[in-house]
């Protein structure tokens, strides 16, 4: 019998453990969340919101026999996806750094990554209950869209995976770097909604000026967008399209690079947040936000 040499057991011990952490760690925010009235109709509202602009619009996709609706719970699908990772994510990083969070972290081996697992693991569940409460009151209330077959939900799970892989990491990021709770959202959100609107997630793409398009398609909100429009609108819907298809193997091609891209910078601009984080600092940001009458 091969014995285990205990440097060998402890390396993987070492592995083990963040994981472990992370997902228990995890869990307790999930149920913390589920415990939480006001974090619950944020996410529902966001729902109602789409709801209720679907319900308004009328009219067909230009050159298709889809209707705007259906294009539109497509593209909030996807901002509600692109929001979770790329604006509540952050609000969230900045917050508990303020609080000391990420001071504690320093002190304890494997901190950082389990943090991120816990942190991926809240937002995947988040976004994937909101999706499918989106998706399902669209069908029951104003006819909205489904995956058609099985090829259409099996688009529709790695269009997903994918667009939260490239926003998770990159939001993590943005939020290691944040100055405050306070000026997060400002800093965030007005480029955030600009991509809402030139990213096709609300407006047919090629309604759009050329050059906003090749701006957008830079960015994964509009890969995100026309990933799920594929799996949820029918093939005739892909003629809007600016290339007059869908791109899907352009679609995972750019997910991925901005999944790689985010997972390069969270790590060690996460770990350069809590080297920076001491006692005073934390201190003086509690203060701070005590007199100017906001919550840490």
């Amino acid at each position: 019998m091969t014995e285990t040499h205990p440097a060998q057991d402890g390396t993987r011990r070492a592995v083990r453990t963040p994981w472990r952490a992370g997902f228990q760690r995890g869990g307790i925010e999930l149920r913390h969340l589920l415990r939480n009235p006001k974090e619950m109709t944020g996410h529902l509202g966001n729902v109602v919101v789409a709801l209720v602009v679907a319900g308004l619009v009328g009219d067909d996709v230009p050159g298709t026999r889809t209707p705007m609706a259906h294009l539109v719970l497509a593209g909030f699908a996807a901002y509600l996806i692109f929001q979770i990772g790329l604006l509540n994510l952050p609000q969230m990083l900045v917050t508990e750094r303020e609080e000391g969070a990420l001071l504690r972290l320093r002190a304890t081996p494997g901190g950082i990554p389990a943090y991120l697992v816990a942190k991926s693991l809240l937002v995947v569940v988040t976004t994937v209950a909101t999706l499918a409460v989106l998706l399902a009151l669209a069908a029951l209330l104003v006819d909205g869209p489904l995956p058609q077959g099985p090829a259409g939900w099996v688009t529709l799970l790695w269009v997903t995976t994918l667009g939260l892989l490239a926003v998770v990491p990159l939001g993590a990021a943005i939020g290691a770097v944040l100055p405050n709770p306070r000026e997060a959202l400002a800093l965030i959100m007005l480029p955030s909604m600009a991509l809402l609107f030139t990213s096709g997630a609300v407006l047919p793409l090629t309604s759009l000026p050329v050059p906003v398009q090749q701006a957008a398609s830079v960015f994964p909100l509009k890969w995100m967008a026309q990933g799920l429009r594929s799996a949820l609108l029918p093939d005739g819907a892909r003629t809007a399209e600016a290339a007059g298809s869908w791109e899907l193997p352009m679609v995972a091609l750019v997910l991925t690079a901005w999944a790689v891209l985010g997972f390069l910078l969270a790590v060690p601009l996460l770990r350069r947040a809590a080297r920076r984080e001491s006692g005073s600092r934390v201190a003086a940001g509690i203060r701070r936000a005590e007199q100017s009458g906001v919550p840490a």
